[in-house]
């Protein structure tokens, strides 16, 4: 299962002084004080049904790390003949020209019992980071500070609900532990303890992020005491406009949000010159890494901006075990209806390089059930179930079958 690591955080870093300051229109209907919005919960990321300027049924996915809203292709806003106020061409190290971006402005976007008016919306030329392949669902943008500005947001991601509610009315209920947040450049962040091992922990200044999809990423480079376990394996932790973001994946002792100790818990180290080239930075709050949905998601979560705290109340995932893509294999959906299934990366030493999968090979069933009718979510279920369990794989490579049995190792 991919791990999307801050994707769009890292976007916004790079773009937001670009976005046009206007003032927000998020409203309630009428009356309304709270309202309850079904969600999608893909790869541990929440995605919600927008209507574009009141015309164009789309899904974005709702992240804190994002400051303006974003929409990741610009065919869509063409349909609309939405008028762009500034065009960007932004390079990367060495001068190459790594994406195109449009401003367009006094967009409207309507969610089930909210609207928003006069919003700016930044547009991408084209769907830079492939989310829709590596996510196996539609997504078409990204919502971010606009809401939790002026909402108290409520994530409820077992029963798969979306809550925001006013804030004057908002009391938080006993059941929640408080963690205070602070806000920084329209970002929200936590300290929490934790342990690398028993000689190394630290009071952790994380980016809460519910944009993305790991459990915790921790940047060795922000603090002595942030160093790799003894046992990592290296691997593609997600995607950024330069493309892979490669690192290590290890083990940390512990973490402890509120009054819960989280024990084992998966950590991401990416590489520095992967993560953060500096060129494309220009401006950051120092912190030593995020909390992201792999832990977010083992919780209610209520985010509460104007007051900075964050209420936690674990559901019945908190004691899941950490496992990290056991089959090695890392996959992108392909076709209109995003049914047919590529491998996109091998981690060396993996049990799908074991097997002889190969960059390109096409995984056409898994068990005698075709892939034709999975969806890619469902596929990382299985490449993740359980150690030792064996999965039967016919794949397709250079239109040629061939029949392969792959078996679930834990790596780390």
């Amino acid at each position: 299962m991919l791990r999307f690591s801050l994707i769009f955080w890292f976007i916004l870093l790079y773009l937001s002084g670009f976005a046009q300051q206007i003032n927000l229109g998020f409203s309630l209907a009428e009356g309304r004080k709270r309202v309850d919005i079904p969600v999608d919960i893909v790869n541990n990321l929440v995605i919600v049904p927008v209507i574009l300027n009141e015309t164009l049924p789309l899904k974005f996915i709702v992240d804190t790390g994002v400051r303006t809203a974003i929409l990741t292709q610009k065919a869509f806003s063409d349909i609309l003949q939405l008028p762009y106020s500034r065009k960007y061409s932004i390079s990367g190290p060495g001068g190459e020209k790594i994406i195109d971006a449009y401003v367009t402005n006094n967009v409207s976007l309507r969610l089930p019992g909210v609207l928003g008016r006069g919003h700016a919306l930044l547009v991408l030329e084209e769907d830079y980071l492939e989310l829709r392949n590596y996510l196996g669902t539609d997504v078409h943008g990204i919502l971010g500070y606009e809401l939790f500005s002026r909402f108290v947001v409520q994530l409820d991601y077992q029963r798969k609900i979306m809550t925001l509610m006013m804030p004057d009315k908002f009391k938080p209920s006993k059941k929640f532990t408080a963690i205070p947040l602070r806000i920084q450049d329209t970002k929200p962040y936590l300290l929490a303890p934790i342990s690398i091992d028993s000689g190394h922990t630290l009071n952790a200044k994380l980016l809460v992020d519910t944009g993305a999809s790991h459990s915790l990423m921790l940047e060795t480079d922000s603090d002595p005491r942030i160093h790799l376990p003894a046992r990592t394996v290296s691997g593609v932790l997600g995607r950024g406009l330069g493309g892979a973001i490669t690192g290590k994946i290890g083990r940390i002792q512990s973490i402890e949000l509120g009054n819960r100790v989280i024990r084992n818990v998966l950590a991401n180290f990416p590489d520095p010159e992967s993560y953060f080239p500096d060129s494309l930075i220009t401006s950051r709050v120092d912190r030593n890494g995020t909390l992201g949905g792999e832990l977010l998601s083992r919780f209610t979560v209520v985010i509460n901006f104007p007051q900075e705290k964050i209420y936690l109340k674990p559901n019945n995932q908190l004691r899941r075990e950490f496992y990290f893509n056991m089959s090695g294999l890392n996959i992108r959906a392909k076709g209109a209806s995003l049914n047919m299934f590529e491998v996109s990366e091998v981690r060396a030493g993996s049990a799908g390089e074991e097997a002889g999968i190969l960059p390109g090979d096409l995984i056409l069933s898994i068990n005698n059930m075709p892939t034709s009718s999975m969806k890619l979510e469902h596929i990382n279920a299985l490449f993740n179930s359980k150690p030792g369990r064996k999965l039967r794989l016919t794949i397709s490579r250079a239109g040629q079958n061939k029949s392969v049995e792959v078996i679930l190792n834990q790596q780390i």
